[in-house]
Parts: structure tokens; C-alpha cells; sequence
């Protein structure tokens, strides 16, 4: 049986399917390739599908409708690749639950690249699932992985945001251990953590400003030049 990523493309132009079957093939993924919406949740269920490369002007079904489907039903990674272009089409697409968004005409080598990322978001938040299941302790704090929250020394229930939980949990499961900002990007990732750098360091200002008795000069959430950030702080789990 192999054990590589399997991405079906979904796309009524055959152009479009070869060009982005050889680059995924060439790149190492197990491909499949339909020409219609209407059999896609079908072929999902019989392979196993990681991934789908999706147009959503399909001639048969609404690619959008699909793709909400696709993200309720399955735990399928889908990255719309479309003609239209426009910020509120690209919007639509991320809020409804697609992974990433992509306007025809494309690079064939971004493609890739970002189907990279998803696959590697993915594996990795699954990982970090595994990795912690049981509360993490540090310094009097106490997260909660399961029920996904954090509480302080003294007792206080502190509100906090999918992306900062997100990011706080990364450290706690991976403390006095320098992570780059790639690497938050991909522990973190949801649709509340846009991908890109910046966020990275708005989101720990932010959650400075909760866990650090002086933000300015914080003691758990150390900034590591050139390299990123590490947590300094004893983390045991309860």
C-alpha cells in the first residue's frame, strides 16, 4: 500500500489537469483526476483522498457548495483553484472552509508550494493533537488542551482567541525549544491565523499582554533574533 499523499484534481478543463497532474505526479503525490463535481464525495470516500484541487466553476455543480459540503462531511484538505479572481470570490472560498485559494492563470510551481503547505499544516496540527491530550501546567498556568482553555495562578479564566490558544498551546507542547515563525504558521494555522509572518508577531504581542507580568520585558515568550521565538518555562502535564 503506499503511503504518499493522494490529491484528486477536479477541473473540466483537460489542460488545466495535466498541467497540475504532472506537477504533483513529478512531485511525488498519488493523483487522480475528475472532470465533474458530481461524483466527487463518492470517489473521496473509496480513496482516501488527503487533498483536492478544485475549480469551483464547474459545469454540473456549484464548486463553492462542494467545497462546504467536502468540509462538513470529510476531513479532506481543498484548495480552490479558480478563474475568478476577485478578492470577495477568494474570501468566500477561505470562509466556507477551503484551505487556500489560487486564480487561473497560476504558476504551476506556487501550486505546488501551497499544496505543500497544506499538506504540512495538516500533518502537523494532527501531530500536535496527538502530541498533547492532557492539561499542560507551567508556572502556576494551567491549559486546558481538551476543552481549550487557560487559566492563571489564580484561578482566572483568560479569554483568548482560536489563533492565540493555538499559538500558546505550540509552545507549551514544544517549550525551551527555539520555533520559527514558519514553524508557528504551521502548528497555528486556521482561519483565524491568516498565513503570513506578521501575524505570527501580532499574535504573541497579543498573548504577551495575558500570560506576562511585563510584556515589555517578557520572561516566558522570549524573542530570538533571526531565528524566532522560544518559551522558556518548566511545562509539566497534569
Amino acid at each position: 500500500m503506499s503511503n504518499r499523499n493522494k490529491i484528486l484534481i477536479v477541473d473540466d478543463e483537460p489542460d488545466i489537469c495535466e498541467i497540475v497532474n504532472i506537477v504533483l505526479s513529478d512531485a511525488g503525490y498519488e493523483v487522480s483526476v475528475l472532470s465533474n463535481g458530481a461524483e466527487v464525495l463518492e470517489h473521496v470516500r473509496q480513496h482516501s483522498i488527503d487533498l483536492i484541487v478544485l475549480d469551483i466553476g464547474l459545469p454540473d455543480i456549484d464548486g463553492l457548495s462542494l467545497t462546504r459540503t467536502l468540509k462538513e462531511r470529510t476531513d479532506v484538505s481543498v484548495v480552490i483553484l479558480s478563474g475568478r479572481g476577485e478578492t470577495t470570490e477568494k474570501i468566500i472560498g477561505l470562509e466556507i472552509g477551503a484551505d487556500d485559494y489560487m486564480a487561473k492563470p497560476f504558476e504551476p510551481r506556487e501550486l505546488l508550494a501551497r499544496v505543500r503547505s497544506v499538506l504540512r499544516r495538516k500533518s502537523t496540527s494532527v501531530g500536535a493533537s496527538e502530541e498533547a491530550q492532557t492539561n499542560l501546567l507551567f508556572e502556576g498556568w494551567e491549559l486546558d488542551v481538551l476543552i481549550r482553555t487557560l487559566t492563571s495562578p489564580s484561578g482566572e479564566a483568560i479569554s483568548m482567541s482560536s489563533g492565540e490558544f493555538n499559538l500558546l498551546k505550540a509552545f507549551a507542547v514544544h517549550p525551551n525549544r527555539v520555533l520559527s515563525r514558519d514553524q508557528l504558521l504551521d502548528y497555528t494555522h486556521d482561519l483565524d491565523t491568516p498565513a503570513f509572518d506578521r501575524s505570527v508577531d501580532v499574535q504573541i504581542a497579543r498573548l504577551r499582554k495575558k500570560i506576562e507580568p511585563d510584556p515589555q520585558n517578557p520572561t516566558f515568550i522570549k524573542t530570538v533574533r533571526n531565528a524566532g521565538y522560544i518559551f522558556a518555562a518548566k511545562v509539566e502535564e497534569a
